[in-house]
């Protein structure tokens, strides 16, 4: 209090005077009203929950507020300095109240009707804690003894402290430092002096000054500031000559997104089950096990892969037709409205058609861009610019349309918007920690997790969990199977007749086990399952995570007339990958609060935990060898034939009708699941399978994720030898255990009077009854 009366003596004595009878009158009257200021001593702000992959990479934030608080000392000089120079240069002189400063406003608002402010950066910070916004003197006086409160309390570095972390910045940004993430996409402490003084010049007006929106304002403002900053001495002239020159660049958030939004709703909703409405103001810091450089591949391989399917199929039309100006007067602003309800999918855009002729049709983007589409971008929608294509189909004025660029040349092209869904999510089996997670083809369009939500059928997908079974009952990779048809009718199955069918149509006779999953043969598999009992089957699946009451005890459990999520199928197959241990899937690692302590933590798991083994590793082995077959010549042989590394392993799967299509493989070091279809069932088409559809995009990740990972391959644990060439338990060894099954099973539709044996097979007497299911090729 007494430096401020002392910079008062240096004003002219009537002003001075004046300004002591007011500011006495003022204190005696509300100066013990005046409010507390602890919120200030122990300032503690809204912080938002912030979500960052397991490489630093921020993911996603929830709350209303944006920001990164930092103490003085990590915010860089020039920021503070560029703040200093356009709303309080004094700031270290005065002492809260900037006298000389209100003097020469109150001059030139006499001369000039425009108003000018003298607000200090105290009074600043008194007004947005406290006071409420509207103008009046009343408000003035109690923001001026706020100031002086303040001030007598607290240090001038904390008081600027508050204020750079604290004020508004436009784009929901508080404080410089979330200002420089979100304009500039930077951590602040990396800010040159040409993006201090363009963040500086926020605080008067957001929105006016806004680069974003109005880069020519904000920029006439910046050179404003740089001019201020050399007045003060803070820079140099050639210093401003140097900012004034740099041109600086606003990531768009189409190029600076990580897209793992369904990952990061997964872990809010986690969050927010344990901390309430809290989660969103503590200043939580969630790490995820999300790799982003792997969550982007597997984004985009999924995305690839629906698009290519969606390329296989007839154009569908145009999604709506908007009436448009008979000159371009106003287009772009009709066409901008019209769009509002069109909004792009990340790289697949929505855009309306402006001209049409047999070879190209040119249309306009949402932010006003122009394009042409001619040649081979056509090449899909060809029949759509016929005359005679009905009016709701044709590509005409005004036509609401979908278009991408080809990764090849760049080159438009017109494309159906996909009504196919998929999914992907990848796993360390080692630790269960999620490397990858996309719920569907744009979080934008739907907000069902597939990954976690969509209960679907596995198909074939699903055999190596029987096989697995079956190794415990005594059958080995070398016994021998017929594949030969079966027939059941509905007396049998308690609903109608069921003659499944191998994917290709063929019945190929007696063939080894490993033989029979490499080509995915549904009949051998049908007849292991009778074999060991479907009850047994059902109670050694629940080893790997699935529920029990989600896949009955019928023979359908063999070709994968059950229900799982893709996420529960990359929890098993981890089985396989882990050598038996099971470890429970972990999406969130560590939960850090606003001050970095950790509150919350997940170590990963370094090596297995024998506490955890669900199977034999030798029963893993074994499947493991079956598994890699199927990679290296079964329905999955491109696997290994693209990436040229033997340590792959996996199977496809398609249900009945085709109606989802799936692969789940792996490496010792990573398990990735893909899943295609439509979220309402319907088939994908008569030609498409796992193999052509899944296992590209499978392959396409993988090969990015193992680029730099070593071939390692499973080594024969206690347990198992060698017969032949194949391996199998030792106490099979030598023509032991199952060598053979279904030898004398009759291979057409058996007559009535020959039917009981085979009826018997289907019934299973611990279960009851049967059902009827898929057929599922591969």
């Amino acid at each position: 209090m007494l430096r401020t009366l002392g910079w008062i003596v240096g004003l002219p004595l009537a002003a001075a005077l004046s300004m002591l009878v007011l500011l006495g009158i003022a204190l005696a009257m509300a100066y013990p009203n005046l409010p507390e200021i602890n919120s200030l001593v122990d300032y503690r702000p809204k912080l938002p929950m912030r979500v960052i992959s397991s490489d630093g990479v921020v993911l996603g934030e929830y709350g209303d507020e944006r920001r990164s608080y930092l103490p003085i000392d990590q915010i860089p000089k020039v920021m503070q300095e560029a703040v200093l120079a356009i709303e309080d240069s004094r700031f270290y002189e005065h002492g809260g109240i900037d006298f000389k400063g209100i003097m020469r406003a109150a001059v030139e608002n006499f001369r000039d009707s425009r108003s000018q402010g003298a607000s200090t950066i105290t009074m600043q910070v008194a007004r947005n804690f406290y006071l409420p916004t509207e103008k009046t003197f009343t408000r003035k006086i109690y923001e001026i003894l706020l100031s002086l409160k303040i001030e007598s309390q607290l240090s001038k570095r904390k008081i600027l402290e508050v204020y750079m972390n604290q004020i508004y910045l436009g784009q929901r940004a508080y404080g410089f430092a979330a200002a420089s993430e979100i304009y500039f996409g930077k951590p602040i402490k990396d800010i040159t002096v040409a993006e201090a003084a363009m963040l500086a010049g926020l605080p008067k007006a957001p929105s006016a000054y806004n680069p974003i929106r109005n880069r020519k304002r904000a920029t006439i403002r910046q050179r404003y500031i740089l001019e201020r900053m050399v007045e003060n001495g803070f820079i140099t002239e050639a210093q401003r000559d140097e900012a004034l020159a740099q041109e600086l660049s606003y990531p768009s958030p189409r190029s600076s997104e990580v897209h793992a939004e369904y990952a990061v709703e997964a872990a809010r909703q986690l969050i927010f089950a344990q901390y309430g409405d809290a989660a969103y103001t503590r200043g939580l810091t969630v790490e995820l096990s999300i790799n982003a450089s792997e969550q982007m591949q597997a984004y985009r391989a999924l995305r690839r892969g629906l698009m290519n399917y969606e390329q296989r199929k007839a154009y569908r039309g145009p999604s709506a037709f908007v009436e448009l100006p008979a000159t371009d007067t106003g287009l772009d602003t009709r066409i901008a409205e019209a769009l509002e309800d069109h909004p792009d999918y990340d790289d697949l855009r929505a855009a309306v058609v402006t001209s049409v002729s047999a070879r190209k049709v040119g249309a306009m983007l949402q932010n006003g861009e122009t394009i042409s589409v001619g040649g081979d971008g056509l090449r899909l929608a060809a029949r759509a610019l016929l005359d005679q294509t009905p009016p709701q189909q044709r590509i005409r004025r005004g036509a609401v349309i979908r278009v991408m660029k080809s990764g090849a040349r760049g080159e438009w092209l017109i494309v159906n918007q996909p009504e196919v869904e998929g999914a992907f999510v990848s796993m360390d089996p080692r630790s269960g920690q999620i490397r990858a997670m996309v719920g569907g083809f744009d979080y934008a369009r739907s907000k069902f997790n597939h990954v976690t939500q969509a209960w679907r059928q596995p198909g074939s997908s699903f055999k190596p969990f029987v096989y697995s079974a079956a190794l415990e009952k005594g059958f080995s990779p070398t016994t021998v199977v017929n594949d030969a048809p079966l027939f059941f009718d509905a007396g049998t199955t308690g609903s109608q007749p069921w003659e499944p069918k191998n994917y290709d149509g063929q019945f190929d006779g007696p063939m080894s086990i490993r033989r029979a999953l490499a080509k995915s043969k549904n009949m051998v598999s049908i007849r292991i399952l009778k074999a060991i009992g479907p009850s047994y089957a059902q109670q050694w699946v629940t080893r790997f995570g699935f529920e029990a009451e989600k896949h009955p005890a019928y023979l359908t459990m063999a070709l994968g007339a059950g229900s799982v999520t893709p996420m529960s199928m990359a929890d098993a197959y981890a089985v396989f990958a882990n050598s038996g241990v099971r470890v429970n899937p972990v999406l969130i690692t560590r939960i850090t609060d606003s001050r970095g302590q950790v509150i919350a933590q997940t170590p990963p798991r370094t090596a297995p935990d024998e506490r955890m083994r669900v199977i034999p590793e030798r029963n893993a082995f074994l499947m493991n060898t079956l598994l890699q077959e199927i990679t290296r010549s079964g329905t999955a042989a491109k696997a290994q034939a693209t990436l040229k590394r033997p340590d792959l392993y996996g199977k496809t799967g398609t249900t009945n009708d085709a109606q989802d299509a799936w692969f789940t493989g792996f490496n010792p070091a990573l398990v990735a699941v893909v899943w295609i279809g439509y979220d309402t069932p319907r088939s994908l088409g008569e030609r498409e399978t796992g193999g052509g559809l899944a296992l590209p995009v499978w392959i396409d990740y993988m090969g990015y994720a193992l680029r730099n990972v070593p071939v390692v391959e499973y080594t024969a644990p206690d347990g198992v030898v060698q017969s032949g060439n194949d391996w199998v338990y030792a106490e099979n060894a030598g023509g032991g255990g199952v060598r053979s099954l279904g030898m004398d099973d009759v291979a057409s539709k058996p007559a009535a009077e020959e039917r009981k044996g085979i009826l018997d097979l289907f019934r299973d007497d611990s279960a009851g009854g049967g059902g009827g299911g898929a057929s599922a090729p591969q």
